[in-house]
């Protein structure tokens, strides 16, 4: 108990922790041993200072200390107009803003898929990938054709998977790859010693690199449904991003930091696997990530501060927005100063108690002046934030506590007028397919629903 006071955990979090141990001895504290403790301060893993890693973080403070004077003829426009942001990102996840990028947004399955297995069969040196769920079936069996022949001509290729995300990934499947010389390590495997620890902990990054040239990262994980759809909740909608140029470093690095944890072998931290890059386009992009063991909670201080800094809009698309306290009155606030703020959701979702969760936050939302538009087709997915023509956020991470603070997650944040101009277009199409919730009309609703609402909300630090 005497860590649950002492080590930075907000007071209405511990005095939650403290109603239930108190209420609960001996439950309360098997769930705060499991779910409850701060990992920034008692970290899973601290990365060996190698000189390399030294030298960037000096670069790092070095681009920092320069971004306090914006008027510096070396920092990009993009960057002046969003001078806070980019050292908010710069300080708390260490990735430097990287130009001359072409950032292509995959929208759905098929298209990344595509993309993604056309970039594979051009590998000649190494493929790594990383996925928080990888699923048997079509898309994995051709995966393991693809990947095993890239092994036989001689790349290298390693494989991270999370251990409970990808739980029904059998033995079969892995050691079928792992006999023809492909690298395979689980993140935070269910051993028995450590379970309790570690299994509200987990790796939802999807990251793909191929030759260090071509990343991918997203919302879309490896299965069926997103060729063939879901039998319960029909076609997904997700959204992946493929990238090109000095940001796919920054991208490496995260998979590089995962698989030196998860293999107990520093072999990535290498330079020959950070590539010398050409520009392939003219897009500024930076790399956000975070984990329950970071120092900061990265992403949710880019979406903060994406919803505090608007002037006009900040669109969101999310399946799973519980906000919390800050985030909850940061949309309020920026709602009520007049900025356009819209959520845009799935009405199915894939779970019940998230689903009343969610809901939970609508009356308050609703009331502060933001709109939210309910999905009616299959379920949507996708983690997009589209902000004054101006940024985009496209990712891993949910808008939720389990992002924030339980997993580790990736995004990318785009400081582009094209590319979120386009987005935009998609968002507004999206919403004239949608339902709009009326204040008036959502006061009205059933007891039972506020009863849903109420127990849910509960489990909102769990889910």
């Amino acid at each position: 108990m005497g860590k649950l006071l002492l080590y930075g955990i907000r007071p209405t979090k511990t005095l939650a922790w403290l109603l239930a141990i108190f209420t609960v001895p001996v439950g309360g504290m098997l769930f705060y041993f499991i779910l409850g403790r701060n990992r920034r301060k008692n970290k899973f893993y601290t990365l060996k200072k190698t000189k390399e890693i030294s030298q960037y973080y000096k670069k790092v403070e070095t681009y920092y200390n320069t971004l306090d004077s914006a008027k510096n003829s070396n920092v990009p426009l993009a960057i002046k107009k969003h001078i806070k942001l980019a050292k908010l990102i710069t300080k708390g996840s260490k990735f430097l803003p990287s130009l001359g990028n072409e950032l292509i947004p995959l929208k759905n399955g098929k298209a990344t898929f595509d993309a993604i297995f056309t970039a594979l069969s051009t590998a000649k040196k190494f493929i790594h990938i990383q996925y928080y769920i990888f699923e048997e079936g079509d898309l994995a069996e051709k995966f393991k054709t693809l990947l095993i022949s890239k092994a036989k001509e001689g790349v290298e290729v390693r494989f991270l998977y999370d251990a409970l995300g990808s739980r029904t990934l059998s033995n079969n499947y892995i050691n079928s790859i792992k006999k023809e010389g492909i690298k395979v390590y689980s993140f935070l495997p269910m051993r028995l010693g450590r379970l309790l620890s570690s299994i509200n902990y987990r790796n939802h990054r999807k990251i793909i690199i191929v030759d260090g040239i071509v990343g991918f990262t997203g919302g879309i994980n490896v299965s069926d449904k997103y060729i063939k759809g879901d039998p319960d909740l029909g076609n997904w909608y997700d959204m992946h991003l493929q990238l090109s140029g000095a940001i796919v470093n920054s991208l490496q690095a995260v998979f590089a930091m995962d698989w030196t944890f998860a293999s107990g072998n520093d072999t990535l931290l290498n330079t020959k696997y950070i590539v010398k890059q050409t520009t392939t386009g003219n897009v500024i992009a930076q790399i956000v990530a975070s984990g329950p063991d970071s120092d900061f909670s990265s992403i949710q201080q880019l979406y903060f501060s994406i919803i505090n800094s608007a002037k006009e809009y900040v669109y969101i698309t999310n399946p799973y927005i519980i906000p919390g306290e800050a985030l909850l009155e940061a949309l309020q606030v920026a709602a009520m100063s007049g900025i356009d703020i819209r959520l845009l959701l799935s009405k199915n979702s894939d779970s019940f108690l998230v689903k009343w969760n969610v809901r939970s936050h609508f009356e308050q939302l609703l009331e502060a002046g933001v709109k939210i538009y309910l999905y009616p087709d299959g379920f949507l997915h996708s983690k997009v934030i589209v902000s004054d023509n101006a940024l985009t956020s496209i990712g891993t991470a949910n808008l939720d506590i389990r992002s924030f603070e339980q997993n580790y997650e990736v995004n990318a944040l785009i400081y582009d007028t094209k590319i979120t101009k386009k987005l935009k277009s998609d968002f507004l199409k999206d919403c004239d397919k949608s339902s709009q919730i009326d204040y008036n009309l959502y006061l009205k609703r059933s007891k039972i629903d506020r009863i849903k609402e109420g127990l849910a909300k509960v489990f909102s630090p769990i889910l």
